[in-house]
């Protein structure tokens, strides 16, 4: 996984103006109110050779009260727990509050993440003169930037890309990953936790690429996989919204990173927003994923028809990803925990499955008999060969007369006969129709 790099700072200091420029995009919005980031940012970012993810804290309004709300000191140390180093942004124009103060005491009680002090809005010579003032915060190192014009900024990513550490290289590269994933509360840990009880695993720790990340090595009948653990957070704090925040960010790493993607759902609480999220980035990274329904053994008046009644609770939510096994368990009983490793296991096979060019172009034959390709301003489109270029993830080109022609549903029907044909049960497949 790549370095993480937080930006940290009290309010309307242009923080997510600084993250816009790191990522190159205007993903954050950008406003001159208080406490305008209510949904947290993260993205990638790339300089000299170096790729880190870039995590936007965003600004939360003082209290009239206690303008060091508990809100910005829960960011503050939850990106001290999680970063590889620290943007501390102030603003050069409005000059050093108390605020700025009380973040900068927090920074430096942890000796271990560097931080990089960055006034912000040095739009000149004389800001950056200015800047001088914020020495008294007690960081050696100082950066001024113009994050809307780009002064500086070039400056401080230099020093930036040296503090980071060295990626390390995969130390399994040839065992297959598994992310747990899901939202808080779900029952991840207890998940891994039943596993790694049991007498039948065998377990050894391994260190992760970031800081504080320790994955499983799992052995189960016979074979070996790397359980992710996206769970907890180093240390517990009380602000849910930011526990939330720093939980989506481990999972998007997860999730890059795993070849199999297990979601955990609570079979009590149901199918919201967020476990969607998850399953569409899942299928974005073109991962293999398996759903869980967990604490199974809550369910009052379980029959033979629940489970089904479930899964196509499940399936109405993301109809378009019926092709995803499901699996109803219970972390607490260990019911049914080996069957989702298992599971996990047939979508890995899946993901490398290969289908011959003859074998897919007779398929062809068939199913565009059976329904034939439509019409397109007077022409008859043709598809006239296809092949899978690429398997673990799987990827097919098919060759065709006017491909951006090609509707919607028809690419569709296309993927379902081949899902039905050939299985690739838990795997996003990849389709593309070029001219020939």
């Amino acid at each position: 996984m790549h370095p993480v790099v937080s930006i940290v700072g009290r309010p309307n200091v242009g923080k997510s103006t600084i993250f816009n420029r790191l990522i190159g995009s205007r993903k954050a919005i950008v406003d001159d109110e208080y406490g305008v980031t209510r949904d947290r940012h993260y993205g990638e970012s790339f300089w000299n050779g170096r790729t880190f993810n870039v995590i936007d804290t965003g600004g939360y309004q003082p209290d009239e009260t206690d303008i060091m709300t508990a809100g910005i000191r829960e960011q503050v140390h939850i990106a001290i727990d999680e970063s590889d180093v620290i943007l501390f942004v102030v603003d050069c124009e409005a000059g050093m509050t108390s605020l700025d103060k009380s973040v900068a005491r927090m920074l430096r009680e942890d000796q271990e993440t560097p931080v990089l002090l960055v006034p912000n809005k040095a739009d000149n010579d004389e800001r950056t003169l200015n800047a001088a003032e914020f020495y008294e915060l007690g960081f050696e190192e100082m950066h001024p930037i113009s994050a809307i014009n780009g002064r500086g900024t070039g400056d401080l990513l230099d020093r930036l890309v040296t503090l980071l550490p060295e990626e390390k290289e995969d130390q399994e590269p040839d065992i297959p990953k598994l992310a747990v994933v899901g939202r808080p509360n779900v029952g991840k840990s207890s998940f891994i936790n039943s596993l790694l009880k049991d007498e039948r695993c065998i377990v050894t720790d391994i260190p992760g690429t970031t800081r504080d990340s320790i994955n499983s090595k799992l052995s189960f009948d016979g074979k070996d996989y790397i359980l992710i653990d996206t769970a907890g957070l180093r240390k517990k704090r009380k602000v849910k919204e930011n526990i939330e925040f720093y939980s989506t960010v481990r999972t998007d790493r997860a999730l890059k990173e795993c070849d199999v993607a297990i979601l955990m759902l609570d079979a009590m609480r149901g199918f919201e927003a967020q476990d969607k999220h998850i399953l569409r980035e899942a299928e974005n990274y073109n991962k293999g994923i398996v759903i869980v329904l967990n604490k199974w053994d809550l369910v009052p008046e379980k029959d033979s028809n629940i489970h089904k009644e479930f899964e196509e609770y499940v399936y109405d939510k993301v109809p378009m990803m019926d092709y995803v096994p499901i699996v109803s368990a219970s972390a607490l009983s260990g019911q049914r925990i080996y069957k989702v490793i298992k599971t996990a296991d047939i979508v890995l096979q899946e993901r490398k499955r290969t289908v011959s060019t003859p074998k897919l172009n007779d398929f062809m034959e068939r199913i565009l008999k059976r329904k034939p390709l439509p019409m397109r301003r007077g022409v008859a489109l043709k598809i006239k060969y296809a092949t899978q270029v690429k398997s673990d993830p799987p990827v097919f080109v098919f060759f065709m007369n006017i491909p951006e022609e090609l509707p919607a549903n028809y690419r569709r029907y296309i993927e379902n006969e081949i899902r039905k044909e050939f299985g690739f049960q838990g795997v996003p497949i990849t389709l593309r129709f070029k001219q020939k």
